[in-house]
């Protein structure tokens, strides 16, 4: 692994080198398939490691639809998670207070919405990167806490079987992903809606920082799939055509990344004035695109002229999970976001049922689908 992480550290200090312009376009295209092959590699061995999912992170999926909290540690998401569902989650000032995925259910205007609190992630997972003194918090967390070895606390860590505290604790270098974050993140990356949690004191700071690790293991936030064409075919070369006028992509910088990836034969076709990146995407074909909003908490801490900025910023919603301050806004976002839709029956001879609706998510809304909802064996049986 530490071999990968270094391919992609030289790969990262060689495109900040690089200038960016129309001639070395087809020299940054390569490097980007390269990283983004690398990071796919490193995350590779956790997704078929027989150690499974670890304690606390097999969470079935239940409800109508589910919302993970995502964040930095001690940014208030048990205490949010408390507030909405009811559910406990311990809530402490140190940091790493969440150990594992705890789940709660949310009931709103009839749907039930799984609400995950899952621990804060550490910056630098996307590239399999630990930091010492985190890591040694969360490790002396898991002991104080339950009272047990390092390694008996944190089952399935893939390598990493113990934590050393010590007077030179800058100094540990353990891979952290490899333990939590690819936990944590994987687990989010099964849900319908992000809610990411930022510290009202640096918001922009943190938002920027999550962002770029939920980039880097395939998660786009509040963004639609490439509308371009990707077709392999045995035969004819790189056949790359478009619709409208490229200012990111050319015929040269098409081959080099399809070359990366041992494809010579493809059709490819634009409709939008696609980058690098979204090819790569189309490609690697494991990018999950999902609503996310940002949820600014702690907002007593700040100036009312501070929290006018926030409110006209896109996808925010400022609240106080102490205070208990727009909580129903909240809600109501989340509920816009995961664009669901409620449908009533009404029993033959009777009045329809309003209080216990039909839910189907905004991709499945068709008569199968409500069939389906329903039970599995009502589709065999329409008429």
């Amino acid at each position: 692994m530490s071999t990968v992480m270094q391919k992609i550290k030289d790969i990262e200090d060689e495109m900040a080198r690089t200038q960016k312009n129309k001639a070395t376009a087809h020299h940054l295209g390569l490097l980007k398939a390269k990283l983004a092959k690398l990071r796919r590699e490193l995350l590779e061995p956790s997704a078929k490691g027989g150690g499974g999912a670890g304690q606390g992170f097999d969470v079935t999926k239940s409800g109508d639809a589910r919302v993970g909290l995502v964040g930095f540690p001690s940014v208030g998401k048990s205490t949010l998670l408390n507030k909405l569902t009811g559910t406990f989650s311990e809530v402490a000032s140190y940091e790493f207070t969440t150990l594992t995925c705890i789940p709660g259910v949310i009931v709103y205007r009839g749907a039930k919405i799984q609400l995950l609190d899952l621990p804060g992630i550490i910056e630098g997972a996307k590239d399999g990167k630990g930091r010492g003194r985190q890591l040694c918090l969360l490790g002396a967390s898991i002991f104080y806490k339950l009272n047990a070895s390092f390694s008996a606390a944190i089952p399935n860590c893939d390598g990493v079987s113990a934590f050393m505290v010590d007077d030179q604790i800058d100094s540990v270098d353990l891979v952290a992903s490899k333990c939590l974050n690819v936990r944590v993140i994987s687990t989010a990356r099964t849900c319908n809606c992000i809610l990411i949690v930022l510290d009202a004191i640096k918001p922009i700071t943190h938002k920027r920082l999550i962002e770029k690790e939920l980039e880097g293991f395939g998660i786009r936030l509040n963004k639609e799939p490439p509308n371009l064409t990707f077709r392999k075919k045995d035969k004819g070369g790189i056949n790359f055509t478009s619709t409208v006028t490229n200012t990111h992509l050319d015929l040269d910088t098409v081959k080099a990344i399809c070359s990366e990836y041992r494809m010579h034969n493809a059709d490819i076709t634009l409709r939008y004035d696609a980058t690098a990146d979204d090819l790569i995407d189309v490609i690697e074909g494991s990018r999950i695109y999902m609503p996310c909003i940002y949820a600014v908490n702690k907002i007593d801490q700040i100036t009312l002229e501070e929290l006018e900025i926030l409110d006209k910023l896109p996808h925010y919603c400022p609240v106080s999970a102490h205070l208990e301050w727009n909580l129903d806004g909240l809600l109501d976002k989340v509920w816009e976001y995961l664009n669901l839709t409620r449908i009533y029956t009404k029993p033959k001879g009777m009045n329809p049922d309003y209080e216990d609706p039909v839910i189907l998510s905004s991709k499945k809304r068709t008569v199968e689908d409500f069939c389906e909802r329903i039970h599995k064996d009502m589709l065999k049986q329409f008429k």
